[in-house]
């Protein structure tokens, strides 16, 4: 049986509607375009790689030429990418388990996280994985104001619970003093990001968002008791995105979360802010969402299926997006697409 959705995009203004047929027929019949073929537009998605056996779960970089995008592990070690500029390469950290989030600063060192509590942390071509309070738990995000005032935050895998907040303390994390226990009986946290290290956010399961002012947590409920997947923060403001059936986006300029989405979304996964005026958010069945001048659109994304589940804008102008089939264990068919003028080329190595 071929099951179809009604997907609405954005072309040249007008609204159009595009069947996208859920079975392995189709999703092959939506292969992405050929590396080697013409210079696509700026504004044209290329999908780079595809249908990678491990999914690929997050990605960011400190500029156009050097892009991290991590992801499962089938049995071999998690999926991790680096982009220099010329070529991917697959690197091998000696760990194991699936990595759900990659961070890191230009000068390194690059944090990554993810299954069994781990984090590691590459730094001049070696990787270190750092000691961490459990090993039963999953670490779904990182954020940091500087090397060594990083945040990581997680619970059980599938995030019925467990929720936790971890500082870093020379090359061991320790729990975050203060950190409301009563979160980790029944919430997980998805993801953390801040402004600052006196204004950070963790969002997580049943909209719960956490602020931490440098001195105490204060938690608040946003969203109706949905997910909050992703929040991000440029320009003085932060963004969450999230939801189940259909996507939500909630903004945070100072004087608290407000549902700022208009148009039917679909659930959407990860988000990215650039400015005061413009971000973008990923999510189901290849979703892409741009705000433009205020407003949250869905406009033409990736030729994907699969679920994007991460974006990152780099300083050139071009955007990246990670996904692949996250709703299944091992994660699988990883994507990573682009968009922009300087097209990914070269062989994985």
């Amino acid at each position: 049986m071929v099951l179809a959705l009604q997907r609405r995009v954005s072309d040249g203004g007008a609204m159009r509607f595009v069947a996208m047929a859920l079975v392995a027929c189709a999703a092959a019949a939506c292969s992405g375009s050929d590396p080697d073929s013409a210079e696509p537009a700026a504004s044209e998605w290329v999908v780079v790689q595809e249908d990678l056996d491990s999914a690929l779960i997050s990605v960011w970089g400190s500029d156009e030429n050097d892009v991290w995008a991590v992801g499962g592990d089938r049995g071999n070690g998690p999926l991790i990418l680096h982009w220099d500029g010329e070529s991917l390469a697959t690197l091998d950290s000696g760990a194991s388990g699936d990595l759900w989030w990659v961070f890191g600063f230009a000068d390194g060192p690059v944090f990554m996280g993810g299954a069994g509590g781990t984090i590691l942390r590459y730094q001049d071509g070696e990787f270190l994985q750092t000691t961490t309070p459990s090993s039963d738990v999953t670490v779904f995000g990182l954020w940091g104001s500087s090397p060594e005032d990083m945040w990581a935050v997680g619970g059980a895998d599938g995030g019925a619970d467990g929720a936790f907040a971890w500082r870093l303390d020379g090359d061991t994390w320790i729990e975050a003093p203060e950190f409301p226990v009563d979160l980790a009986a029944v919430k997980s946290l998805w993801k953390v990001w801040g402004s600052s290290a006196d204004d950070v956010w963790l969002v997580g399961t049943a909209g719960v968002a956490t602020h931490w002012d440098g001195t105490s947590f204060e938690t608040t409920n946003v969203g109706g008791g949905e997910s909050l997947f992703t929040v991000h923060c440029a320009a003085g403001r932060f963004v969450a995105v999230g939801g189940g059936a259909a996507g939500l986006v909630y903004e945070n300029d100072g004087t608290g979360w407000q549902r700022v989405d208009s148009e039917p979304l679909y659930a959407l996964v990860g988000v990215q802010v650039v400015d005061a005026d413009h971000a973008y958010a990923v999510g189901r069945f290849g979703a892409f969402v741009e705000e433009q001048d205020g407003e949250w659109l869905e406009a033409s994304g990736p030729e994907t299926l699969r679920t994007l589940h991460s974006i990152w804008s780099d300083p050139a102008g071009g955007l990246w997006a990670v996904g692949g089939e996250l709703d299944v264990r091992p994660v699988v068919s990883g994507v990573l697409a682009y968009r922009g003028k300087n097209v990914p080329k070269g062989v994985m190595r």
